[in-house]
């Protein structure tokens, strides 16, 4: 042995295997912290939020000859069929949870926008590749990400068990919608584990696992309007099939489990072949000099919010043609029960039933378009945490300028939406009237009066990021509890000024009440207020 030997100390090779996900749980509590208000706003809603139908089910059909007439008319329309999926049965148990169908493709969202920002989002942002600097395992960030999701599905699965089985409806039924609804979640959570593999943009990532969620809600829809075989190629066609409370078919939780195993394993796979940062489609090379629509601020907004544009006014005119065939069905419906009447008026509506149901389905549009436009706002957020609006800014172009080129986009956008939506309703409605002229000009001004609703949101948004910016996506658990004020809040008699805190109640009724100004000019004076504060609060602060 030499001098030069000796003192020389000889590492062994790094192996892979437990190594690749160390640090796994300080990750899961970092993220904890991170989504201390989000997780638990979404686990109580899917949790508790099933239960209420089952309180106003109860209320409004209370004898089994109107628990029958029900179901025979949801059997006999295949608009409400597509909407909400069949019913299996005439007992009180499947048909108050038949409305509650589309919380099966809720979850969904949730646990993909979950996983997705504990994940793409950290390597686009660069935070994944500092903290993989450190003593942490390859798979450390997609393992805690997860895990994360996967536990707040199953709470969310056990809490709305107990809550079904608290209101006197049975353990079995409880326990195989629950367990549904958490293998709805684990599912989709590993499709946006693979999804998120796939491009280096959290927003192209989104695009390819919300995109496969509508495919297999088309699926879904077509099929249970139809004769029901292309349902069986949709996840959500296969929650709807577990029958619960109806003969619970047990088996059908197998493909769901399947599916979470195979999309978890492929995303671990792919993970394993290509870089931090990186992504498996290359991208593609851009032309050598801009168009010159990208010459100014408004064309920068307009390409990169156009894609999610598109694809929003895509899902609003599929959603307004289902409940433009719907609503003569609901008005059918309606007819044969007399204390339905009530519930609707509490809800917002009028003694006319199907304009009443048009009111409602337009607000419930109102909350989505409300979604898009703070999905639209925060892209204000997205830019500047990458750091590329120092960039923008560095040139002649002023803060409230290019503030304002994304903040035009998240005002009008909700107004496309409501208005696409808003003619798909008054078509259809009104060729099964027979008075489409009519039909669609009721629709139309239903949904244009929601958008000053819609705006305060907006406006709420953008105050939140020009004066506290780390805390701008508050606004979707804002938006949350506004929805579930104002849809159960109806229900179960809250007190009024609780209510009056949603913007959505406050617009005219239409098309069944007369048109207001009032109630409309407060809201944009609100909206107005909010974005002017946002907009000075951006341009006087410091950029993060």
């Amino acid at each position: 042995m030499t001098t030069a030997t000796a003192g020389r100390h000889y590492a062994a090779p790094a192996t892979r295997g437990s190594d690749d996900f160390a640090g796994t749980g300080q990750l899961l509590r970092l993220y904890l912290r991170r989504d201390r208000i989000v997780l638990p706003l979404w686990v109580f809603a899917f949790g508790v939020l099933p239960a209420f139908y089952v309180a106003s089910t109860k209320e409004v059909y209370g004898t089994p000859e109107d628990l029958v007439r029900y179901a025979k008319t949801i059997t006999d329309s295949p608009a409400l069929r597509a909407m909400y999926g069949p019913v299996f049965s005439t007992e009180i148990g499947p048909l108050s949870l038949w409305k509650a169908g589309p919380y099966f493709a809720m979850i969904a969202i949730a646990t993909i926008l979950t996983v997705i920002r504990h994940t793409r989002v950290e390597e686009e942002t660069g935070r994944a590749e500092l903290v993989g600097a450190t003593s942490i395992g390859r798979y450390a960030g997609l393992t805690a990400a997860l895990t994360l999701t996967g536990v707040g599905s199953l709470v969310s699965g056990i809490l709305c068990a107990a809550m079904l089985y608290s209101n006197d409806l049975s353990a079995t039924g409880s326990l195989a919608y629950g367990a549904t609804l958490a293998g709805s979640g684990l599912a989709w959570a590993g499709v946006a584990a693979m999804a998120a593999q796939v491009s280096t943009g959290a927003r192209i990532a989104r695009g390819i696992a919300l995109g496969a969620l509508a495919t297999a809600f088309a699926l879904r829809a077509i099929g249970d309007a139809g004769n029901g075989v292309l349902s069986w190629f949709s996840p959500l066609g296969w929650c709807i099939q577990m029958r619960a409370f109806a003969q619970e078919r047990w088996w059908v939780l197998l493909p769901l489990l399947a599916l979470a195993a195979l999309t978890t394993a492929a995303a671990y796979l792919l993970m394993s072949r290509r870089d931090t940062g990186s992504g498996l489609l290359a991208e593609r090379p851009g032309p050598p000099t801009a168009a010159p629509a990208l010459s100014g601020a408004t064309g920068l907004a307009w390409r990169l919010q156009r894609g999610s544009m598109l694809a929003w006014s895509i899902g609003f005119l599929l959603y307004g043609l289902l409940m433009g065939g719907a609503v003569k069905s609901v008005g059918d419906m309606l007819d044969e029960n007399s204390s339905v009447t009530d519930v609707v008026a509490r809800m917002g509506g009028s003694t006319m039933l199907q304009d009443a149901f048009i009111n409602l389905a337009i607000t419930l549009l109102a909350a989505g378009a409300a979604a898009y436009s703070i999905s639209a706002t925060l892209r204000l957020h997205e830019e500047e945490a990458s750091q590329r609006v120092e960039t923008t800014l560095s040139g002649s172009i002023s803060r409230e300028r290019y503030a304002l080129s994304h903040i035009g986009f998240a005002l009008l956008g909700p107004a496309v939406l409501l208005m696409v939506a808003g003619l798909a309703i008054g078509v259809v409605y009104g060729a099964s009237d027979g008075d489409v002229a009519g039909k669609v000009g009721d629709a139309v001004g239903a949904a244009l009066v929601q958008v000053p609703a819609v705006w305060v949101l907006t406006g709420l948004t953008v105050a939140i990021y020009g004066l506290l910016p780390r805390f701008t996506p508050v606004a979707w658990g804002v938006l949350s509890i506004m929805v579930v004020l104002f849809f159960v809040g109806a229900l179960d008699g809250s007190p009024q000024w609780l209510l009056d805190l949603v913007p959505f109640v406050h617009p005219p009724k239409l098309p069944a009440a007369p048109f207001e100004a009032a109630p409309v000019l407060w809201l944009l004076a609100i909206a107005g207020a909010l974005l002017a504060v946002g907009i000075v609060a951006f341009r006087r602060r410091d950029l993060r």
